[in-house]
């Protein structure tokens, strides 16, 4: 199988986004594997810069859908207008039309509107109208999440949560890296000069090599060792469902990908559990304010319990 390089995009995003290679390499794997990536952070850390340097740098269509609490569904999906001239109504494409969309903000906005992506998300298309029309291909979200003690806040409800193959947090910038900013400040991010590195044709040839790499029956068994292992957590109420363990192997098989290499090994699968499970475990405990982070520690704190094949 003759790999394409993501290097170029990989050091093309490191220029952009500085000091944060793990959420690069994070947000590339949730691209190739085909996956939209939530990204749980406070404002003001660069997650709508790497959105938009993702787009620009597979030479994809950009939109950023800023969620309010008074958002409706059409203004993510669009809406028909009636025209005087035709006696026809018209309809509007949304926002959600886009390669890479940015769903900023997104506990801002009600439950309903929250929903409104769902299908989106899953199955490529909208319905509206008695009509079904096709999302621009690749589509991915990069959704934006306040902590839940910011005001003004909605916990997105479990089945929005498990539709995103990946959660990362990116975090403050170390001081050296944060000094380097400020002598180079960029006003905004479509300032931002960004070259197309890739294009859609290759990301959806990728995506179809990286549902392809081979997975040993040994590394499926490890695989099915951690989802089993966070069902039967003593500290957690709901483990991993088997759409779970689905996403896991897929983001394994993405970064064995990434790695330009043809077959998943155990670290794919260790590195991929927190990014995959944290966000779709609902832990037994309620003495925590950030619950997601919280369970990405246990996780972290598990890794030496589970034999590697």
């Amino acid at each position: 199988m003759e790999h394409t390089s993501l290097k170029p995009l990989f050091d093309q995003l490191r220029t952009i986004i500085k000091g944060k290679d793990e959420a690069i390499h994070n947000a590339i794997t949730c691209l190739v594997a085909g996956g939209h990536l939530l990204i749980e952070d406070i404002p003001g850390v660069g997650k709508t810069t790497l959105a938009y340097a993702v787009a620009k740098s597979i030479q994809g269509e950009f939109s950023r859908i800023q969620f309010t609490n008074d958002m409706l569904p059409s203004d993510v999906l669009g809406v028909s207008i009636y025209r005087d001239k035709t006696g026809d109504f018209e309809f509007h494409k949304g926002p959600i039309f886009a390669n890479v969309v940015l769903a900023d903000e997104i506990n801002r906005t009600p439950p309903k509107t929250q929903s409104s992506l769902l299908e989106c998300m899953e199955r490529r298309h909208i319905s509206i109208e008695g009509k079904s029309m096709e999302l621009p291909s690749p589509f991915m979200v990069i959704a934006t999440q306040n902590p839940l003690d910011y005001e003004g806040t909605f916990p997105l409800p479990e089945n929005q949560l498990d539709r995103f193959l990946m959660r990362i947090s990116m975090g403050y910038p170390d001081p050296s890296v944060e000094m380097e900013i400020l002598k180079h400040p960029e006003h905004h991010y479509d300032d931002i000069k960004v070259e197309a590195v890739l294009n859609a044709a290759t990301v959806l040839e990728l995506q179809r090599k990286s549902s392809q790499i081979f997975v040993e029956d040994s590394v499926l068994d490890y695989m099915i060792r951690w989802v089993h292992a966070t069902r039967d957590h003593p500290r957690f109420r709901v483990g991993v469902s088997t759409r779970g363990a689905i996403a896991l192997k897929r983001v394994a098989q993405a970064r064995a990908l990434v790695a330009e290499r043809e077959f998943v090994i155990p670290d794919d699968v260790s590195q991929s559990v927190v990014p995959v499970f944290a966000h779709r475990i609902l832990p037994d405990y309620s003495g925590q304010e950030n619950m997601t982070q919280w369970v990405a520690q246990e996780l972290e704190a598990m890794q030496n319990e589970i034999s590697a094949p």
